[in-house]
């Protein structure tokens, strides 16, 4: 019992508590924005299921703290469904059922009779709002932490590797890949997983004489801390910088938003690449993550901020820092997903607006049904697909026999 109780505090509640801040943080943008264009707005529930506690503000806007922290959602006055996008029959009856309760002119108050521009903007902020909030975190930690880069240098070469048979030795320092300078390696590593079966051209500084070697990353299993047992795409070298290759700097706020800004395109290019690699068939798409990854890689995290130092307070500032970092990843991750062209997302709605801009109308009913079909059953594939990576990763399929 004592065993579960530690695996619930390390893994779910770190979870639960970055997942319900980075919703809240999401759905206060639809909020906010839908606010500022007048419209009416019945509830902002933090959570889902019983009532915690609740009050009404003067807008007449329910606030209410739900028992059960997985996220939260706003609803807006007069939504006749899931979609928040009714066909032209659907808004004349919220019309008529608005004046006959309210009088005319109160339609005007409600989201689905505002232009569709200032809809659109609504629906976007969400996730706007959760790439401005990686943007923030990352000004945060570049302007406390600073920046450090590790010049990438090779310490070992794994016999028999693609690195071996390209010529690497220990002590090269890695100066550029297909011609585009390294700086860290975190970039050496980023662009080799993204490159399973392409040959890269690494450009290496040995002893002061430029080289070029060319290798191509295969794909290996490995045990990974925060995300478990991966396939992922590997050259055979390990890297471990000297004390001459670091270089550490605190960032200005500028330069730290700057910088953040960075971070948001790299990740955001990066998962582009990989999402498209997975359509190609160039990738697997093993490093996708569900609920269960992310709890994982949160409890990874945990771990690792607490075990780096048995100092109460250093454990308490390291924590917060590695959360704010992991909050920033997964917030990225939620703004991109929320905006793939399904419609049961934002993107979706957004592709119906984009729509009525053009023709004047809004999506027939019946295309909206079906899109909505299709776009669960594209969703709940997709979670399926990540959970049974997250269980493959865990090991949990060995008694089937060559699946983990």
């Amino acid at each position: 019992m004592t065993g579960f109780l530690g695996q619930a505090l390390l893994y779910i509640i770190p979870f639960l508590l970055v997942l319900t801040f980075i919703v809240t943080i999401h759905e206060l943008g639809h909020f906010l924005v839908a606010r500022r264009f007048g419209v009416k707005v019945d509830r902002f529930s933090i959570g889902f299921g019983r009532t915690i506690v609740a009050r009404t503000d003067k807008h007449g806007t329910e606030w209410r703290l739900a028992w059960l922290p997985l996220g939260g959602y706003v609803k807006f006055s007069g939504d006749l469904d899931a979609s928040s996008v009714p066909d032209e029959a659907g808004l004349a009856e919220l019309r008529q059922r608005v004046i006959a309760e309210k009088g005319p002119g109160a339609e005007r108050d409600y989201f689905h009779f505002k232009p569709v521009w200032q809809r659109a903007l609504i629906v976007a902020a969400g996730p706007a709002a959760n790439f401005l909030l990686a943007l923030v975190l990352f000004t945060i930690l570049f302007s406390v932490i600073g920046e450090r880069i590790a010049a990438p240098r090779v310490a070992a070469v794994v016999p028999g590797s693609p690195a071996a048979e390209a010529g690497f030795l220990p002590s090269d320092r890695i100066v550029a890949i297909n011609s585009r300078l390294i700086q860290d390696q975190s970039e050496v590593t980023q662009t080799v997983i993204m490159s399973a079966g392409d040959p890269l051209r690494f450009t290496v500084d040995r002893a002061g004489r430029q080289l070029e070697l060319v290798a191509t990353p295969r794909r290996v299993v490995q045990d990974d801390e925060l995300s478990g047992r991966i396939r992922v795409a590997q050259i055979g070298l390990a890297l471990r910088p000297l004390q001459e290759d670091f270089q550490f700097r605190r960032l200005n706020p500028l330069e730290a938003t700057g910088k953040g800004v960075e971070m948001i395109g790299t990740t955001v290019a990066t998962t582009g690449t990989y999402i498209g690699r997975i359509f190609t068939g160039k990738e697997s798409g093993d490093l996708l993550s569900g609920p269960i990854g992310i709890a994982r890689a949160a409890g990874g995290a945990t771990r690792q901020a607490v075990a780096a130092d048995p100092d109460p307070g250093y454990i308490a500032a390291n924590l917060a820092l590695t959360f704010l970092q992991f909050a920033a990843i997964v917030s990225i991750g939620i703004g991109i997903v929320n905006l793939l062209p399904i419609p049961v997302l934002d993107g979706g709605h957004l592709l119906f607006y984009a729509y009525e801009a053009v023709a004047r109308r809004p999506v027939p009913a019946r295309v909206q049904e079906v899109g909505y079909r299709v776009g669960l059953a594209l969703l709940a594939g997709l979670m399926l697909f990540a959970t049974w990576n997250d269980l493959q990763k865990l090991s949990l399929f060995k008694f089937l026999g060559g699946f983990a």
